[in-house]
């Protein structure tokens, strides 16, 4: 037996062993995501795996041990993912420190840094959340205008941002904020501050669906110290030089939201056959549903396919620096896909609002929510001009 093989079949025992039977049920709503924070609301089981996954570094699996991480290699990494999907378990933690910060703080930060901030987001410990978007500055982010003022042993933080996913619940932010005033690109910062710092407000945006977990975030002379009680400094990478830091991130942000685009382990035709009956071969009994849904699940299993070889050539420095622009293209047009299509099978029933029959509307507002997905992390419109100038190279019109 290979050492592949033995570490499948010891993580196999050992998750079979360990996971609650809560964290073996399908995600229904965002109350069984579990995010972790100083101030979490736990539903059942969700401490103990989060907890237990954590003990073991696998929350986070391949980062570093000294970081809280698992140590595992990439192939091992995949191994305990796969096991995962296939015992129907859920991700233990959820968390922006891990798909976000956390590799940009592995790439650029201190070792001082990464010793501080690391572990507690890998223990689930601090939620935090991305300071990028300005009223002014969405789509051209580097025209961002919250300023940072040097105030000698501190910053003193003014201005806002928007579309802050989670702000409200969030312990800490990861915040870009002008430093030079003189230049556009290289007059930013990337910094780290605790949200109770006085001086830091939120305010919930309510979108279509009804629901939202984006926040407008104000910042009225907000002191944020340059360096914290143990020596560890505020500013990731180098002062006005955060745009650095700030693009390696957005590469983690995109290819994070076109996950989206290979979620649901289940075939779309078998989980509707149940629903709506099966003809004599046993397949979903409405030939043209079961069409798109077929095609639906090639396109998903191609994208799988093109994200595993991403990730790969990723994390050996060998993509293109605009695939995750093109990743996050295709997941987004994915899952809004699916969304139409589940929409299109429930018929008028699934337009339901607000009973306890459609739990509250959810699959309605889920497919509302999608529609955020094609603007968040960067405009479709905006990833596809990425992808003909750099991948295609296509002339400007």
């Amino acid at each position: 037996m290979s050492d592949l093989e033995s570490f499948r079949k010891e993580t196999a025992a050992w998750l079979e062993a360990n996971c609650p039977p809560e964290m073996r049920q399908p995600v229904v709503d965002e109350s069984d995501i579990c995010w972790g924070g100083k101030n979490p609301t736990f539903k059942p089981g969700q401490k103990e795996w989060m907890d237990k996954m954590a003990a073991k570094g696998w929350t986070v699996p391949d980062w570093p041990k000294e970081y809280g991480g698992g140590g595992l290699s990439r192939a091992e990494t995949k191994i305990l993912l796969q096991e995962m999907g296939r015992l129907k378990m859920r991700s233990p933690l959820s968390s922006f420190g891990i798909w976000m910060l956390g590799p940009a703080l592995l790439h650029f930060g201190t070792e001082e840094q990464k010793l501080h901030f690391l572990p507690p987001i890998a223990r689930g410990e601090v939620r935090w959340c991305q300071g990028y978007s300005e009223p002014g500055s969405g789509s051209d982010l580097a025209s961002l205008q919250t300023s940072a003022e040097d105030k000698g042993d501190h910053y003193l933080i003014n201005g806002q941002k928007i579309w802050t996913s989670y702000a409200d619940k969030a312990d800490w932010i990861f915040c870009l904020t002008r430093t030079d005033k003189s230049t556009k690109h290289k007059g930013i910062s990337f910094m780290l501050f605790d949200m109770t710092t006085k001086g830091v407000e939120t305010k919930p945006i309510v979108l279509i669906s009804g629901q939202s977990a984006f926040c407008e975030t104000f910042f009225a002379d907000v002191e944020v110290p340059k360096t914290y009680g143990d020596g560890v400094s505020s500013v990731v990478g180098e002062v006005n030089r955060g745009w650095d830091v700030a693009k390696y991130l957005l590469g983690h942000e995109r290819s994070m939201i076109s996950g989206d685009g290979s979620s649901g382990a289940t075939s779309l035709g078998s989980k509707f056959a149940d629903q709506y009956g099966r003809d004599e071969m046993g397949r979903l009994d409405d030939p043209m549903l079961r069409a798109q849904m077929a095609e639906m699940d090639i396109d998903v299993l191609a994208f799988r396919a093109m994200a595993e070889r991403f990730g790969d050539t990723f994390k050996a420095n060998l993509c293109h620096p605009a695939q995750p622009n093109m990743m996050k293209y295709a997941g987004t047009e994915i899952n809004k896909r699916r969304h139409e299509l589940i929409m299109s099978a429930g018929g008028s029933e699934v337009l339901e609002w607000e009973s306890d029959a459609s739990n509250g509307g959810l699959t309605a507002r889920g497919w509302l929510r999608t529609k955020a997905n094609s603007i968040e992390g960067g405009t479709s419109e905006v990833m596809l001009n990425v992808v003909s100038k750099q991948i295609l190279q296509l002339p400007n019109a």
